[in-house]
């Protein structure tokens, strides 16, 4: 099984606003990098999609390590939220619906033909790769609000 690095970030600008993501796919020294965005979305929408798009590059069952600033995104494996919402029905202790189930159910479908973890990495600090999803994202941005 082929072991692959995924390193992802999401921005906006403004929140909700026009959003960016950015994601880098590495494997044995080989790099893919993508990104895109939508015109009105939210932070937490475009991290979260930043790893499935991630994933959707991937042709076959992997190892995949995820690396994410994103607490929202990472602690939902790691801290096993995603768990509770599933089975609470998509809805939060409080009762009210989780924000984003569109996008983690589209995550976990992809998530189920892979061995993975999810990573935390401190954001907009000195992890290279971090830094640059994160400037893929702001270019995503900046080329969607140049489009309108």
């Amino acid at each position: 099984m082929k072991e692959i690095d995924l390193y992802t970030d999401g921005a906006c600008s403004g929140n909700p606003g026009p959003g960016g993501y950015g994601a880098i796919l590495s494997y044995k020294g080989i790099e893919k990098e993508i990104s895109g965005g939508e015109l009105s979305t939210t932070n937490n929408r475009m991290e979260i999609f930043a790893v499935i798009a991630g994933l959707r590059c991937l042709k076959e069952s992997c190892k995949v390590n995820i690396y994410s600033d994103s607490a929202y995104t990472v602690n939902a494996f790691n801290q096993h939220w995603i768990e509770g919402w599933q089975r609470g029905g998509w809805k939060k202790a409080d009762g009210k619906p989780v924000l984003n189930a569109d996008l983690w159910k589209q995550l976990l479908e992809l998530l189920q033909q892979h061995d993975y973890r999810f990573i935390k990495v401190k954001g907009h600090a000195d992890n290279e790769k971090n830094n640059r999803c994160d400037a893929l994202a702001r270019a995503a941005i900046k080329q969607i609000i140049c489009q309108t």
